[in-house]
C-alpha cells in the first residue's frame, strides 16, 4: 500500500469512528441523560435498551467486532501462509480500528449501565483499549522494517541519513549556515537507561528548537520551497530517528511488559462476554433472529 494511499485509508477508518460515536450520541442523547427510572418512560426505551432491537444489536456488532479484530490480527502473527497477505503493520491498524469501533458500540449497547459481572468483562474491555493505545504509543517508537520487523541498534543507526554533508553538497550556504545546520543535527546519541521520559521531553524541546532555527537560516538563504520541503522533512527523520535510537532500550523493555498487562485484561474481557452471550441466549434473547 503506497504511503498517500495508506493515509487515506486511515482517515477514512477514523473517520468511521468518529461518525459512529456522534451518531449515537445525537441520537440517543435524550435517553442516556436521564435517570434509570425514567427511561422507562422514554419513546425510545424499546430501541435503546440494551434489550432493544438497536441497543441488542449494538452488542452484537459491537462483540463481533472486537472478537475478529483479536483474532485476525493474533492469526496474521501466527501463521506464516498469511505473511504473503499485507503487511503486519496494516492488520495492526485494522485491529485497532475494530477495537475502538467495538467498544464503542459495546458501550451504547449498555445504555452506560453497569452491573453485575458484566461490568468486570466491561472495564476490561475499558483497561484493554486504554493499555492498546498505550501500546500503540509504545509500537510506534521502535523502529521497524517494512514488513514490521523489529530492528536492532546497528540496524536503525544504519538508517540515519548524513543531512549535513547532503545540505553541504547540494546547496551553496555560507559557512556560518553549514555549521548551525550540522551542530543541530551531530549532536551526540545516547542510549537512555534512566529518567528516559524526562531526557525524551527535554531532547524533544531541544529538537523543536533546533528545527526552527534550520528553518530560519533555510528560509534567510532562500531555498526554493519544494527542495524547503524536502529538506525539512529529511531533517524532522533524522532527528526522530536519533530519539528512537535513544530511547530503542527502553521501550523494548516497555514493550514487553505492555504485553503481560493487555493479555490477561483481553482474555477476561473475552471469557465474561462468552458467559454473557451464552446467558443471554438461554433467557431467549435472540435479538431480529
Amino acid at each position: 500500500m503506497h504511503k498517500s494511499t495508506h493515509k487515506i485509508f486511515i482517515s477514512i477508518l477514523t473517520a468511521i469512528v468518529f461518525i459512529t460515536f456522534i451518531t449515537l450520541v445525537y441520537n440517543g442523547i435524550s435517553y442516556y441523560r436521564i435517570s434509570l427510572e425514567e427511561r422507562f418512560y422514554h419513546p425510545e426505551h424499546n430501541m435503546l435498551k440494551p434489550s432493544g432491537i438497536l441497543g441488542h444489536g449494538l452488542g452484537i456488532i459491537g462483540s463481533l467486532f472486537i472478537i475478529t479484530g483479536v483474532a485476525t490480527y493474533m492469526a496474521r502473527k501466527r501463521y506464516r501462509f498469511l505473511s504473503r497477505m499485507g503487511l503486519l503493520k496494516h492488520w495492526l491498524d485494522f485491529h485497532i480500528f475494530l477495537c475502538t469501533l467495538g467498544p464503542i458500540l459495546v458501550l451504547f449497547h449498555t445504555a452506560f449501565k453497569f452491573g453485575g459481572i458484566v461490568a468486570v468483562s466491561f472495564w476490561s474491555m475499558v483497561a484493554v483499549f486504554l493499555s492498546g493505545v498505550i501500546g500503540r504509543f509504545i509500537y510506534i517508537q521502535i523502529p521497524r522494517s517494512i514488513e514490521g520487523r523489529e530492528l536492532s541498534l546497528n540496524e536503525v543507526k544504519e538508517m540515519r541519513s548524513n543531512v549535513a554533508g547532503i545540505v553541504r553538497n547540494t546547496y551553496n550556504l555560507d559557512e556560518e549556515s553549514y555549521n548551525t545546520i550540522e551542530n543541530s543535527l551531530k549532536k551526540k546519541v545516547e542510549i537512555y537507561r534512566k529518567n528516559a521520559v524526562s531526557r525524551t521531553i527535554r531532547k524533544y524541546i531541544n529538537d523543536r528548537r533546533s528545527l526552527l532555527a534550520v528553518r530560519k537560516i533555510l528560509k534567510r538563504n532562500r531555498i526554493p520551497r519544494t527542495e524547503y520541503k524536502k529538506l525539512v522533512s529529511l531533517i524532522k527523520e533524522d532527528l526522530v530517528l536519533s530519539r528512537k535510537i535513544e530511547l530503542l532500550d527502553t521501550m523494548q523493555s516497555f514493550f514487553k511488559y505492555w504485553h503481560v498487562a493487555h493479555l490477561p485484561f483481553a482474555l477476561v474481557m473475552l471469557v465474561i462476554m462468552i458467559i454473557h452471550v451464552g446467558v443471554t441466549l438461554v433467557f431467549g434473547y435472540k435479538w431480529i433472529f
